[in-house]
């Protein structure tokens, strides 16, 4: 099932997309799809409305799509996951997952605008596979009960500054948590739709041009070894989501580091998780 969030910033009603690309309104089951929707059983209640029919159906044109979750709790980030990336930029494959917070608040839709900072030079780009938990996880005792607690998956576009990022702390933050700078969806896939997260392509394009073309089988630590890890160093939360990382190709690692500039457009997919699209302008 793919759930979604549409309508204006502040202003989202929860949603279904079925098969055939119909969206179904779902404010009548749930009020928001976010933290408190997955930890109560929203999902099954969902495909419970719609398997019973009599969902009005929304008309699509011209409709803003928003992030699939509302007010995330945390979301927490896995840098260096992938070989590729590892090496395009120089740094040693790490021996555990690196992880670092991005703040909440850089959560938009995955076709809003995204703004470049002031001051910045060095505003890149990074397609990543996102994890969004279902249920509340502690200490979980290997892959089997990581995979027991995630809802689903979304498309993630982790921006990054650079410079911000690398050259201003020792810590990533400052390079990670710009507005604007997550936008998330079009949709949550939920896991049984999903299948195996590490049989996924992320792809890429910037202007047109294709940047980044990876595959999750090259992850360095898979999606559950991900999850499981998290969970022994913090709890885990409904709504909380993971970016997992993101694979080669990067402004950071090609030849003469083509960041981003405003008026560049930049498209992004996962297999079987939809696309994004986002115009950058100056903040």
């Amino acid at each position: 099932m793919k759930l979604l969030r549409v309508g204006a910033p502040g202003e989202e009603r929860p949603a279904v997309r079925t098969d055939d690309g119909r969206l179904l309104d779902l404010s009548s089951v749930a009020l928001e799809i976010d933290g408190d929707f997955l930890a109560s059983g929203g999902v099954e209640r969902a495909r419970a409305a719609v398997t019973e029919g009599g969902l009005p159906e929304l008309d699509a044109d011209g409709l803003r799509i928003g992030a699939p979750v509302a007010r995330p709790g945390k979301i927490i980030c896995v840098g260096l996951n992938y070989r590729d990336h590892a090496a395009e930029t120089g740094a040693a494959i790490p021996p555990r997952p690196v992880v670092f917070m991005k703040d909440p608040g850089t959560v938009v839709g995955p076709y809003d605008e995204v703004l470049i900072p002031r001051g910045s030079v060095k505003t890149d780009w990074e397609v990543e596979l996102a994890v969004v938990i279902g249920r509340r996880a502690r200490y979980l005792d290997g892959p089997d009960a990581a995979r027991a607690v995630i809802a689903g998956y979304a498309v993630s576009h982790d921006v990054s500054e650079r410079e911000f990022q690398l050259e201003y702390s020792s810590q990533w933050d400052l390079g990670k948590s710009c507005e604007t700078f997550n936008p998330l969806g079009p949709w949550l896939v939920t896991a049984d739709e999903v299948g195996d997260p590490q049989n996924l392509g992320l792809h890429l394009s910037v202007n047109g041009v294709k940047r980044q073309d990876g595959h999750t089988r090259n992850m360095i630590f898979p999606v559950d070894h991900i999850v499981s890890y998290l969970s022994r160093h913090m709890v885990l939360e409904p709504g909380d989501v993971i970016n997992t990382g993101t694979p080669a190709g990067v402004a950071l690692g090609l030849p003469g580091t083509p960041y981003l500039r405003p008026g560049n457009t930049v498209e992004l997919s996962v297999d079987g998780l939809g696309s994004q699209r986002q115009t950058f302008a100056q903040a």
